[in-house]
Parts: structure tokens; C-alpha cells; sequence
């Protein structure tokens, strides 16, 4: 780049200029306070008219703010009013052909009026001198903002020292309060309107009041950089630690283990039968599990998942042997009287061994506490050959204990249901539910008594769907029994799917 301090002269081209003119050279984006220095970029033709024109006579020239600044070319009623008289210290050309120009401001100045048909902006001017003395509120305020300036400063993570030393040096509260506003990351605007405070006393509180905020924003970046960069090193720290604990794993041999075990639950899935959704939701749940360290919680919670996916009888079904004889045997062995009881429950099993496929209702024994209900079901199961499992509903009043709780939750658990199933080990046992008609009302928990809408619905259990699995279990195979000591309690559409036998 090449120094130009006074280009080319030509003073024939050159209008004759009055002492309270000022060449004029709008800005965007910018706003020069006094005694700041700051460097300006020109590339339009009449600023560069202005500038080479001050630079040639050695006078100053006047910067003003644009209102727009995708204004290309403005006109006076583009600018703002009020603007900063600055000596030009330095203009610059570059290679490429761009201006610079070195400028340091010196004193306010309002525009009185435009100065027409000439290559540049020229003005008439008001030059607005700063007060010659200052009352000891003005220096009260002065001294609160050089405090204020050196805590932003503290809180800025590049500002070089020089710049505190510079503040806390300034004695002049005017030059203090524009020094700081120059300094202040805000809006053009906003600088436009501290240069145009002229009183004192309203400029520096105004300047306090924006460095106030600024602070509060700084010392809130402060604080969220500072837990980003705790939280960095102790996940920083963690993958260390973890990484230490995998090589000293693989010293004692336990990586192989943990191999080993993840091969085995691979294999144990392929066994357990599952039908293809819950098979592909399995898989995808054990290649997580396989990139997880085995001492994270989530590990430990889709291994607790997995273990319930693996053991549930998915296709394990017990042959049922319908035998009437045999059956009028056992319920006889088992009780004594309740002919007619006995009588419809063979007549019960008879239906079910010519229709094995048909969708028969749900028995529900109704009768006061000791006549039998529950020792019922045990015959009937114990009649059939197949496995026997019991679901006490006295007191259930959370829909969770029936389709069981999200896997997100800590400790969470199938439904009762689903445990049963588990524990039968079965896909057909008679399932006994004891006490139906003691269901909770339900509340904020849910309902329980309609969440077995859906287990009692022959159209619907075919795919009941336990929330802590997430997968559909098929529970159309199972023989439901109910039972229960009154009927008032137990809900109409419950009531409805299922057929009332009343022991006395």
C-alpha cells in the first residue's frame, strides 16, 4: 500500500470553502465519537472527493451516520443530524485499489444545512463544544463508570491490558463517557444516540445503563463457558478413566468375557422364538449395548431387558389334554357339591375341546371369601395338564401394575400379566385373576379395570403390547379366569366380557 498525505492538488477545480463548512462523509454502520481513533474504509465518489479535498487543503472533515446503510448514494435526508469533526491522521491506497483513511475524532457538530452542486458533501455547521467544568455529580458518575469499564474489561477474555490502563487514565468525564460508548458492543444506533446526548450528566447514566447490561451478558457467558468446560473435562476425564479401565480389562482377559457374553445373549435371542418385530427390536438393542461400557446405567438397564426378552415363552405352548372323564374326576376330587358349578365348567371344557380355536368368554366365579373360587382354577388347570399362575388385583390402582412401566423410568418392571407369563413359563396357562372386582378406581395413575379391556378382548390380547417391552406379546392363547366377591364394583364393559358363574 502506498501513503498518500495529500493527493494531487488542483485548485482550480477546487470550491472556495468558508470556515463554518465542513466537508461531509457519510458512513454505514459506523459512528466516530470524540477523541477515539478509528479507521475508515471509502470506495464511494463523492466520499472519496471529500476526503481527497481535506487531505489536499489540510482541513478536517465531518463523518455522519447513515439511517439505512443499503443506501448507496444518500442524500442529506438519508443522514442523521449530528456527527463528529475528525482530522484525517492517514489516507491510505491500496494495491487493489481500495481507500483507508486514519481518523481521529475531535468535537459534535450539528448540520444547520446542505451546500448544493458541488463533487462532494458540504455543509454548514453548529460545532457543540463539551462543558469546561464539572459538578461533582458528573465526577460522581464518571468514577461509578471507570468501575464499571474495568469489571467488562476483567470479564472480556482477549482485551489487552493497555485498554484498562487507558480508561482508568481518562479524566475528562465527557472523553470518558465517549471512550467507553466507542468501546461498547452495541448497535450503530444505539451510538448514534449517545453521540446525540449532549448533556452530561444524561450521557453518562445512559452509558452506564448499557454497560450494566453488557456486563450482566458477559458474566452470564462467563458462567455458561465456564459448566460447558467443566462438563468437557469430566467427560473428558470419564472416557480417560474408562479407556484405562477397558486396557486393564484386556490385560486380566475380562474383554474376551464381555465378548463372550454379548455372543451368548446373540445365540440366547436366535432361541428364544420371537416373532420378527420383537427379534429386530432385540438385535437392535444388544448391537447398542455391545458399543456401551458395561459400568454405565444404561447398560445395566437393557441387559435387565434383554434377560426379560430371552425368558419369555414366545412360542412355548403346553398341549392342552381335554379328557371330560377325566376332567369331571379331578373337579370332583377337588370339591365337594357345586354340581351346578361343576356341571358348566365341563360343559365349559367340552365347547373348547370340539372348538379349540373358538374365542369361548372369560369365567368369572362370583361368591363370598372360603366357597372355592380360587381352588377352582387350579382344578381346572390341573385338568387340562397345563400350568397354573395367579394375579392378585385386590388394591391395584395403578394401570402401570397391568401394562407396566417405560423403560426410561429407574427400576421399572413388566406388568403383572407379563410376569405371570414369565413365571408360568408358557404361553397357555390358566391365568387366575383374583379379587377383579377390588381394582382401584383410577386417577391420575390411570385406570386399571381399562387397561383389561384389552387383556379380556379376544379381537385385541393377540398383540397386547406391555409398555416396559415396547414389543406386542400375543396373549390369545391363555385361559382367563376371574374371580371375584360382588359384582357391583366391577365395570360395566369388564362385566360385559365375561360370563358370571355365582357360587353360594
Amino acid at each position: 500500500m502506498n501513503d498518500h498525505p495529500k493527493p494531487p492538488n488542483d485548485e482550480a477545480a477546487t470550491p472556495k470553502i468558508s470556515d463554518d463548512m465542513l466537508l461531509i462523509v457519510p458512513v454505514r454502520n459506523l459512528v466516530l465519537f470524540p477523541g477515539t481513533v478509528l479507521p475508515v474504509a471509502i470506495n464511494r465518489e463523492r466520499s472519496l472527493a471529500a476526503a481527497q479535498e481535506a487531505v489536499r487543503n489540510e482541513r478536517k472533515v465531518g463523518f455522519l451516520l447513515q439511517h439505512e446503510p443499503e443506501t448507496q448514494n444518500p442524500t442529506p435526508t438519508d443522514l442523521y443530524k449530528i456527527g463528529t469533526v475528525a482530522n484525517i491522521v492517514r489516507y491510505v491506497t491500496g494495491q487493489d485499489g481500495t481507500h483507508h483513511l486514519v481518523v481521529q475524532g475531535e468535537q459534535r457538530f450539528r448540520v444547520l444545512d446542505f451546500q448544493d452542486g458541488l463533487p462532494f458533501m458540504l455543509a454548514r455547521v453548529e460545532h457543540l463544544p463539551d462543558p469546561s467544568t464539572n459538578p461533582p455529580e458528573v465526577e460522581a458518575r464518571a468514577l461509578n463508570l471507570k468501575r464499571l469499564s474495568a469489571e467488562a474489561i476483567s470479564l472480556l477474555p482477549q482485551a489487552p491490558a493497555e485498554l484498562a490502563n487507558a480508561i482508568q487514565a481518562v479524566e475528562s468525564p465527557s472523553t470518558l463517557a465517549d471512550l467507553v460508548a466507542s468501546f461498547m458492543d452495541i448497535k450503530a444506533a444505539e451510538k448514534q444516540e449517545l453521540l446525540e446526548t449532549i448533556d452530561l450528566k444524561e450521557r453518562l447514566d445512559r452509558v452506564t445503563e448499557l454497560l450494566t447490561k453488557r456486563i450482566e451478558v458477559l458474566r452470564l457467558q462467563r458462567q455458561i463457558e465456564e459448566q460447558t468446560r467443566e462438563a468437557i473435562d469430566e467427560r473428558h476425564k470419564e472416557a480417560l478413566l474408562r479407556e484405562q479401565l477397558r486396557q486393564i480389562r484386556k490385560q486380566l482377559g475380562e474383554e474376551e468375557e464381555s465378548a463372550e457374553e454379548i455372543q451368548e445373549l446373540r445365540e440366547a435371542i436366535a432361541k428364544a422364538g420371537m416373532p420378527e418385530e420383537a427379534l429386530e427390536q432385540a438385535n437392535k438393542e444388544l448391537k447398542r449395548m455391545e458399543r456401551m461400557q458395561d459400568a454405565s446405567a444404561e447398560y445395566s438397564m437393557l441387559r435387565t431387558w434383554i434377560d426379560w426378552m430371552i425368558q419369555l415363552p414366545w412360542s412355548k405352548v403346553d398341549e392342552e389334554s381335554i379328557d371330560i372323564e377325566h376332567a369331571r374326576k379331578v373337579l370332583d376330587e377337588d370339591h365337594y357339591g357345586l354340581d351346578k358349578i361343576k356341571r358348566r365348567i365341563v360343559e365349559y371344557l367340552a365347547v373348547r375341546k370340539l372348538n379349540p380355536e373358538g374365542r369361548s368368554p372369560i369365567l368369572c366365579f362370583v361368591g363370598p371369601p372360603g366357597v372355592g373360587k380360587t381352588s377352582l382354577g387350579q382344578s381346572i388347570a390341573r385338568a387340562l395338564g397345563i400350568k397354573f399362575a395367579r394375579v392378585s388385583l385386590g388394591g391395584v390402582h395403578d394401570e402401570a401394575e397391568i401394562r407396566g412401566h417405560r423403560r426410561t423410568y429407574i427400576g421399572a418392571l413388566p406388568g403383572n400379566i407379563i410376569q405371570a407369563i414369565r413365571k408360568a413359563g408358557t404361553r397357555n396357562p390358566v391365568l387366575m385373576l383374583d379379587e377383579i372386582d377390588k381394582l382401584g378406581a383410577g386417577g391420575f395413575h390411570g385406570d386399571p379395570a381399562a387397561a383389561f379391556l384389552e387383556v379380556l378382548d379376544p379381537e385385541q390380547n393377540g398383540t397386547f403390547r406391555d409398555n416396559y417391552l415396547a414389543v406386542p406379546f400375543d396373549l390369545s392363547r391363555m385361559f382367563f379366569i376371574a374371580t371375584a366377591n360382588v359384582l357391583d364394583s366391577i365395570p360395566g364393559p369388564l362385566r360385559d366380557r365375561m360370563e358370571i358363574i355365582e357360587l353360594a
